[in-house]
Protein backbone atom coordinates (compact mmCIF):
# COMPACT_ATOMS: atom_id res chain seq x y z
CA UNK A 1 0.00 0.00 0.00
CA UNK A 2 2.84 2.35 0.87
CA UNK A 3 4.44 1.73 -2.51
CA UNK A 4 1.18 2.53 -4.27
CA UNK A 5 0.69 5.76 -2.30
CA UNK A 6 4.27 6.76 -3.03
CA UNK A 7 3.75 6.08 -6.73
CA UNK A 8 0.43 7.95 -6.77
CA UNK A 9 2.03 10.94 -5.09
CA UNK A 10 4.91 11.09 -7.58
CA UNK A 11 2.69 10.45 -10.61
CA UNK A 12 -0.49 12.23 -9.57
CA UNK A 13 -1.40 13.39 -13.11
CA UNK A 14 -1.02 9.85 -14.46
CA UNK A 15 -3.28 8.51 -11.70
CA UNK A 16 -5.92 11.20 -12.34
CA UNK A 17 -5.90 10.53 -16.08
CA UNK A 18 -6.23 6.79 -15.46
CA UNK A 19 -9.14 7.34 -13.06
CA UNK A 20 -10.95 9.61 -15.54
CA UNK A 21 -10.46 7.10 -18.35
CA UNK A 22 -11.84 4.25 -16.23
CA UNK A 23 -14.88 6.27 -15.11
CA UNK A 24 -15.64 7.27 -18.71
CA UNK A 25 -15.63 3.60 -19.72
CA UNK A 26 -18.74 2.99 -17.63
CA UNK A 27 -20.61 5.44 -19.86
CA UNK A 28 -19.02 4.49 -23.18
CA UNK A 29 -18.11 0.82 -23.12
CA UNK A 30 -14.70 -0.20 -24.53
CA UNK A 31 -14.62 -1.04 -28.23
CA UNK A 32 -12.32 -0.81 -31.24
CA UNK A 33 -13.49 2.80 -31.62
CA UNK A 34 -11.15 3.63 -28.75
CA UNK A 35 -8.27 3.31 -31.22
CA UNK A 36 -9.66 6.29 -33.12
CA UNK A 37 -9.25 8.44 -30.00
CA UNK A 38 -5.49 7.96 -29.80
CA UNK A 39 -3.18 10.23 -31.77
CA UNK A 40 -0.42 7.71 -32.43
CA UNK A 41 1.64 10.22 -34.39
CA UNK A 42 2.10 12.43 -31.31
CA UNK A 43 3.05 9.44 -29.15
CA UNK A 44 5.57 8.19 -31.70
CA UNK A 45 7.29 11.56 -32.11
CA UNK A 46 7.45 12.10 -28.35
CA UNK A 47 8.89 8.62 -27.87
CA UNK A 48 11.57 9.15 -30.52
CA UNK A 49 12.54 12.59 -29.21
CA UNK A 50 12.83 11.30 -25.64
CA UNK A 51 15.17 8.50 -26.70
CA UNK A 52 17.30 10.75 -28.90
CA UNK A 53 17.74 13.47 -26.28
CA UNK A 54 18.46 10.83 -23.62
CA UNK A 55 21.24 9.52 -25.84
CA UNK A 56 22.81 12.96 -26.23
CA UNK A 57 22.60 13.51 -22.50
CA UNK A 58 24.08 10.06 -21.79
CA UNK A 59 27.28 10.78 -23.74
CA UNK A 60 27.75 14.11 -21.94
CA UNK A 61 26.93 16.42 -24.83
CA UNK A 62 24.85 18.87 -22.79
CA UNK A 63 27.35 18.83 -19.92
CA UNK A 64 30.10 19.75 -22.38
CA UNK A 65 28.05 22.65 -23.75
CA UNK A 66 27.24 23.99 -20.29
CA UNK A 67 30.89 23.73 -19.20
CA UNK A 68 31.97 25.77 -22.19
CA UNK A 69 29.41 28.47 -21.42
CA UNK A 70 30.15 28.53 -17.69
CA UNK A 71 33.82 29.33 -18.26
CA UNK A 72 32.62 32.85 -19.04
CA UNK A 73 30.74 33.24 -15.74
CA UNK A 74 32.55 35.09 -12.97
CA UNK A 75 29.71 36.23 -10.73
CA UNK A 76 26.14 35.28 -9.89
CA UNK A 77 24.51 37.79 -12.22
CA UNK A 78 26.55 36.66 -15.20
CA UNK A 79 25.93 33.02 -14.31
CA UNK A 80 22.21 33.66 -14.09
CA UNK A 81 22.15 35.37 -17.48
CA UNK A 82 24.15 32.56 -19.09
CA UNK A 83 22.00 29.81 -17.58
CA UNK A 84 18.83 31.68 -18.52
CA UNK A 85 19.99 31.75 -22.14
CA UNK A 86 21.03 28.10 -22.10
CA UNK A 87 17.65 26.96 -20.73
CA UNK A 88 15.69 29.39 -22.91
CA UNK A 89 17.21 28.42 -26.25
CA UNK A 90 18.06 24.77 -25.62
CA UNK A 91 14.47 24.05 -24.53
CA UNK A 92 13.30 24.94 -28.04
CA UNK A 93 14.93 21.74 -29.30
CA UNK A 94 15.46 19.40 -26.34
CA UNK A 95 12.18 20.25 -24.50
CA UNK A 96 11.68 22.22 -21.30
CA UNK A 97 11.92 19.27 -18.93
CA UNK A 98 15.18 17.95 -20.41
CA UNK A 99 16.72 21.44 -20.27
CA UNK A 100 15.90 21.70 -16.56
CA UNK A 101 16.99 18.14 -15.75
CA UNK A 102 20.31 18.86 -17.46
CA UNK A 103 21.21 22.36 -16.28
CA UNK A 104 19.53 23.01 -12.91
CA UNK A 105 21.69 20.47 -10.99
CA UNK A 106 24.81 22.12 -12.40
CA UNK A 107 23.62 25.54 -11.22
CA UNK A 108 22.91 24.17 -7.74
CA UNK A 109 26.37 22.60 -7.56
CA UNK A 110 28.11 25.87 -8.40
CA UNK A 111 26.10 28.11 -6.08
CA UNK A 112 26.08 25.65 -3.17
CA UNK A 113 29.85 25.88 -3.11
CA UNK A 114 29.63 29.66 -3.00
CA UNK A 115 27.02 29.56 -0.18
CA UNK A 116 24.97 31.98 -2.28
CA UNK A 117 21.54 30.63 -1.40
CA UNK A 118 19.45 33.70 -2.27
CA UNK A 119 20.81 33.84 -5.81
CA UNK A 120 20.43 30.07 -6.08
CA UNK A 121 16.67 30.36 -5.56
CA UNK A 122 16.30 33.23 -8.01
CA UNK A 123 18.43 31.61 -10.72
CA UNK A 124 16.57 28.30 -10.34
CA UNK A 125 13.25 30.11 -10.81
CA UNK A 126 14.61 32.10 -13.76
CA UNK A 127 15.81 28.87 -15.40
CA UNK A 128 12.38 27.31 -14.91
CA UNK A 129 10.49 30.23 -16.45
CA UNK A 130 13.06 30.43 -19.27
CA UNK A 131 12.64 26.74 -20.14
CA UNK A 132 8.83 26.89 -20.00
CA UNK A 133 8.61 30.01 -22.19
CA UNK A 134 11.55 29.37 -24.51
CA UNK A 135 10.14 25.94 -25.34
CA UNK A 136 6.98 27.65 -26.58
CA UNK A 137 8.79 28.75 -29.74
CA UNK A 138 8.89 25.37 -31.50
CA UNK A 139 6.53 22.42 -31.97
CA UNK A 140 9.10 20.11 -30.34
CA UNK A 141 9.77 22.41 -27.38
CA UNK A 142 7.23 20.69 -25.14
CA UNK A 143 4.57 17.96 -25.37
CA UNK A 144 1.54 20.26 -25.57
CA UNK A 145 3.06 22.22 -28.46
CA UNK A 146 3.69 19.01 -30.36
CA UNK A 147 0.17 17.80 -29.64
CA UNK A 148 -1.54 21.01 -30.82
CA UNK A 149 0.70 21.28 -33.88
CA UNK A 150 -0.12 17.71 -34.91
CA UNK A 151 -3.75 17.50 -33.77
CA UNK A 152 -4.84 20.69 -35.56
CA UNK A 153 -2.45 20.19 -38.47
CA UNK A 154 -0.97 23.67 -38.09
CA UNK A 155 1.58 25.00 -40.54
CA UNK A 156 5.03 25.80 -39.17
CA UNK A 157 4.64 29.40 -40.33
CA UNK A 158 1.41 29.93 -38.40
CA UNK A 159 2.93 28.31 -35.32
CA UNK A 160 6.01 30.56 -35.33
CA UNK A 161 3.95 33.67 -36.06
CA UNK A 162 1.68 32.92 -33.10
CA UNK A 163 4.37 32.19 -30.55
CA UNK A 164 7.16 34.61 -31.52
CA UNK A 165 5.70 37.72 -29.78
CA UNK A 166 5.24 35.80 -26.51
CA UNK A 167 8.76 34.36 -26.66
CA UNK A 168 10.29 37.75 -27.54
CA UNK A 169 8.51 39.54 -24.70
CA UNK A 170 9.49 36.74 -22.32
CA UNK A 171 13.16 36.98 -23.28
CA UNK A 172 13.25 40.73 -22.60
CA UNK A 173 11.57 40.27 -19.21
CA UNK A 174 13.89 37.41 -18.25
CA UNK A 175 16.95 39.45 -19.23
CA UNK A 176 15.76 42.35 -17.06
CA UNK A 177 15.05 39.96 -14.19
CA UNK A 178 18.68 38.85 -14.20
CA UNK A 179 19.64 42.32 -12.94
CA UNK A 180 17.98 41.37 -9.63
CA UNK A 181 20.88 38.96 -9.06
CA UNK A 182 23.92 40.02 -7.06
CA UNK A 183 27.43 40.44 -8.43
CA UNK A 184 28.90 38.11 -5.84
CA UNK A 185 31.95 36.31 -7.16
CA UNK A 186 31.62 32.59 -7.68
CA UNK A 187 33.91 30.14 -5.93
CA UNK A 188 36.25 28.20 -8.22
CA UNK A 189 34.50 25.21 -9.72
CA UNK A 190 35.39 21.70 -8.57
CA UNK A 191 37.66 20.02 -11.06
CA UNK A 192 36.10 17.08 -12.84
CA UNK A 193 37.50 14.44 -15.03
CA UNK A 194 37.03 15.30 -18.66
CA UNK A 195 34.94 12.66 -20.33
CA UNK A 196 35.80 12.15 -23.96
CA UNK A 197 32.77 12.77 -26.12
CA UNK A 198 32.04 9.99 -28.59
CA UNK A 199 31.79 11.74 -31.93
CA UNK A 200 30.35 8.62 -33.54
CA UNK A 201 27.52 8.38 -31.02
CA UNK A 202 26.90 12.11 -31.20
CA UNK A 203 26.56 11.89 -34.98
CA UNK A 204 24.11 9.00 -34.65
CA UNK A 205 21.92 10.84 -32.14
CA UNK A 206 22.10 14.04 -34.15
CA UNK A 207 20.86 12.20 -37.24
CA UNK A 208 18.01 10.65 -35.21
CA UNK A 209 17.13 14.10 -33.92
CA UNK A 210 16.98 15.50 -37.46
CA UNK A 211 14.77 12.58 -38.50
CA UNK A 212 12.41 13.39 -35.60
CA UNK A 213 12.29 17.05 -36.63
CA UNK A 214 11.54 16.09 -40.23
CA UNK A 215 8.74 13.89 -38.93
CA UNK A 216 7.30 16.82 -36.99
CA UNK A 217 7.40 18.83 -40.22
CA UNK A 218 5.51 15.95 -41.89
CA UNK A 219 8.34 15.25 -44.35
CA UNK A 220 9.05 11.75 -43.03
CA UNK A 221 6.19 9.38 -42.01
CA UNK A 222 6.02 8.72 -38.27
CA UNK A 223 6.22 4.93 -38.61
CA UNK A 224 9.52 5.25 -40.50
CA UNK A 225 10.87 7.55 -37.79
CA UNK A 226 9.88 5.01 -35.14
CA UNK A 227 11.42 2.09 -37.02
CA UNK A 228 14.74 3.88 -37.62
CA UNK A 229 14.95 5.10 -34.02
CA UNK A 230 14.15 1.72 -32.47
CA UNK A 231 16.52 -0.25 -34.70
CA UNK A 232 19.34 2.24 -34.11
CA UNK A 233 18.90 2.33 -30.34
CA UNK A 234 18.66 -1.45 -30.07
CA UNK A 235 22.04 -1.66 -31.83
CA UNK A 236 23.78 1.30 -30.18
CA UNK A 237 22.39 1.63 -26.63
CA UNK A 238 19.44 -0.49 -25.54
CA UNK A 239 19.37 1.02 -22.05
CA UNK A 240 18.09 4.28 -23.52
CA UNK A 241 14.69 2.60 -23.77
CA UNK A 242 14.58 2.81 -19.96
CA UNK A 243 15.09 6.58 -20.08
CA UNK A 244 11.77 7.24 -21.80
CA UNK A 245 9.11 8.97 -19.69
CA UNK A 246 6.47 6.27 -20.15
CA UNK A 247 4.25 7.88 -17.51
CA UNK A 248 3.83 10.90 -19.79
CA UNK A 249 3.01 8.69 -22.77
CA UNK A 250 0.40 6.74 -20.80
CA UNK A 251 -1.01 9.99 -19.41
CA UNK A 252 -1.65 11.04 -23.01
CA UNK A 253 -3.30 7.70 -23.79
CA UNK A 254 -5.62 7.86 -20.78
CA UNK A 255 -6.63 11.44 -21.56
CA UNK A 256 -7.22 10.49 -25.19
CA UNK A 257 -9.67 7.84 -23.96
CA UNK A 258 -11.37 10.18 -21.49
CA UNK A 259 -11.75 13.03 -24.00
CA UNK A 260 -12.90 10.64 -26.72
CA UNK A 261 -15.54 9.12 -24.46
CA UNK A 262 -16.64 12.50 -23.10
CA UNK A 263 -17.10 13.72 -26.66
CA UNK A 264 -19.60 10.89 -27.27
CA UNK A 265 -21.74 11.88 -24.26
CA UNK A 266 -23.97 14.70 -25.45
CA UNK A 267 -24.56 16.35 -22.07
CA UNK A 268 -20.85 16.49 -21.18
CA UNK A 269 -19.79 17.57 -24.66
CA UNK A 270 -22.29 20.43 -24.73
CA UNK A 271 -21.47 21.56 -21.17
CA UNK A 272 -17.70 21.73 -21.71
CA UNK A 273 -18.05 23.26 -25.17
CA UNK A 274 -20.25 26.06 -23.82
CA UNK A 275 -17.63 26.91 -21.21
CA UNK A 276 -14.58 26.65 -23.48
CA UNK A 277 -15.64 28.16 -26.82
CA UNK A 278 -14.75 31.84 -26.95
CA UNK A 279 -12.81 31.60 -23.68
CA UNK A 280 -10.01 29.22 -24.71
CA UNK A 281 -7.15 31.38 -23.41
CA UNK A 282 -8.63 32.00 -19.95
CA UNK A 283 -10.07 28.50 -19.46
CA UNK A 284 -6.86 26.78 -20.59
CA UNK A 285 -4.68 28.99 -18.38
CA UNK A 286 -6.93 28.51 -15.35
CA UNK A 287 -7.38 24.75 -15.75
CA UNK A 288 -3.61 24.30 -16.19
CA UNK A 289 -3.05 25.62 -12.67
CA UNK A 290 -4.58 22.52 -11.14
CA UNK A 291 -4.23 19.92 -13.88
CA UNK A 292 -1.01 21.09 -15.64
CA UNK A 293 -0.92 22.28 -19.21
CA UNK A 294 -0.29 18.97 -21.02
CA UNK A 295 -3.45 17.17 -19.81
CA UNK A 296 -5.38 20.43 -20.19
CA UNK A 297 -4.34 20.59 -23.84
CA UNK A 298 -5.52 17.05 -24.58
CA UNK A 299 -8.77 17.56 -22.68
CA UNK A 300 -9.80 20.89 -24.22
CA UNK A 301 -8.76 19.96 -27.76
CA UNK A 302 -11.79 17.73 -28.00
CA UNK A 303 -14.12 20.68 -27.44
CA UNK A 304 -12.73 23.56 -29.50
CA UNK A 305 -11.43 24.16 -33.01
CA UNK A 306 -9.58 27.33 -31.98
CA UNK A 307 -6.04 25.97 -32.02
CA UNK A 308 -4.37 29.38 -31.77
CA UNK A 309 -6.13 30.50 -28.58
CA UNK A 310 -5.72 27.06 -27.03
CA UNK A 311 -1.99 27.24 -27.79
CA UNK A 312 -1.75 30.67 -26.17
CA UNK A 313 -3.78 29.55 -23.17
CA UNK A 314 -1.77 26.45 -22.30
CA UNK A 315 1.50 28.32 -22.88
CA UNK A 316 0.49 30.94 -20.32
CA UNK A 317 -1.01 28.16 -18.21
CA UNK A 318 2.46 26.70 -17.78
CA UNK A 319 3.20 29.70 -15.55
CA UNK A 320 1.68 30.10 -12.10
CA UNK A 321 1.60 27.17 -9.68
CA UNK A 322 4.38 24.55 -9.52
CA UNK A 323 2.09 21.93 -11.11
CA UNK A 324 0.97 24.20 -13.96
CA UNK A 325 3.88 22.80 -15.95
CA UNK A 326 5.26 19.43 -14.92
CA UNK A 327 8.72 20.72 -15.87
CA UNK A 328 8.48 23.19 -12.97
CA UNK A 329 8.32 20.28 -10.55
CA UNK A 330 11.70 19.11 -11.82
CA UNK A 331 13.40 22.26 -10.57
CA UNK A 332 11.49 22.10 -7.29
CA UNK A 333 12.57 18.49 -6.66
CA UNK A 334 16.21 19.36 -7.30
CA UNK A 335 16.08 22.47 -5.10
CA UNK A 336 14.49 20.86 -2.03
CA UNK A 337 17.35 18.35 -1.98
CA UNK A 338 20.00 21.09 -2.09
CA UNK A 339 22.07 22.35 0.85
CA UNK A 340 20.12 24.59 3.28
CA UNK A 341 17.04 24.56 1.05
CA UNK A 342 14.41 27.11 2.10
CA UNK A 343 11.13 25.89 0.61
CA UNK A 344 9.16 28.90 1.85
CA UNK A 345 11.52 31.38 0.21
CA UNK A 346 11.60 29.34 -2.99
CA UNK A 347 7.80 29.25 -3.26
CA UNK A 348 7.58 33.00 -2.58
CA UNK A 349 9.93 33.82 -5.44
CA UNK A 350 8.45 31.14 -7.70
CA UNK A 351 4.82 32.23 -7.33
CA UNK A 352 5.52 35.96 -7.53
CA UNK A 353 7.67 35.73 -10.68
CA UNK A 354 5.46 33.18 -12.43
CA UNK A 355 2.20 35.03 -11.85
CA UNK A 356 3.84 38.35 -12.77
CA UNK A 357 4.95 36.89 -16.11
CA UNK A 358 1.50 35.36 -16.62
CA UNK A 359 -0.25 38.68 -15.96
CA UNK A 360 1.93 40.59 -18.42
CA UNK A 361 1.64 37.96 -21.16
CA UNK A 362 -2.08 37.48 -20.53
CA UNK A 363 -2.71 41.19 -21.13
CA UNK A 364 -0.86 40.90 -24.43
CA UNK A 365 -2.75 37.70 -25.37
CA UNK A 366 -6.17 39.18 -24.69
CA UNK A 367 -5.67 42.61 -26.21
CA UNK A 368 -3.23 42.07 -29.06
Amino acid sequence: MKKFLSFAKSEIILVISFFLAIVSMFFVHPSLKYLDYINFSVLIILFCLMITVAGMRNIGFFKMLSDLMLKKAGNSRKLGFIMMNICFFSSMLITNDVALITFVPLTILILEKSDNFKDLILIAVIETVAANLGSAMTPVGNPHNLYIYSYYNLSIGVFFKTMFPFVAISYVLLSLLCFALSKNQLAPKHGSANRKLSKAHLLIYFILFIISLLTVLKIIPDYICLAITLITVLIVKRKLLLKVDYSLLFTFVFFFIFVGNAGRIDAIRDFISNIVIGREILVAAALSQVLSNVPTTVMLSGFTDNAIDLLKGVTLGGLGTPIASMASLITYKFYVKSKNANVGAYMKYFLFINFAFMAILMIYALYS
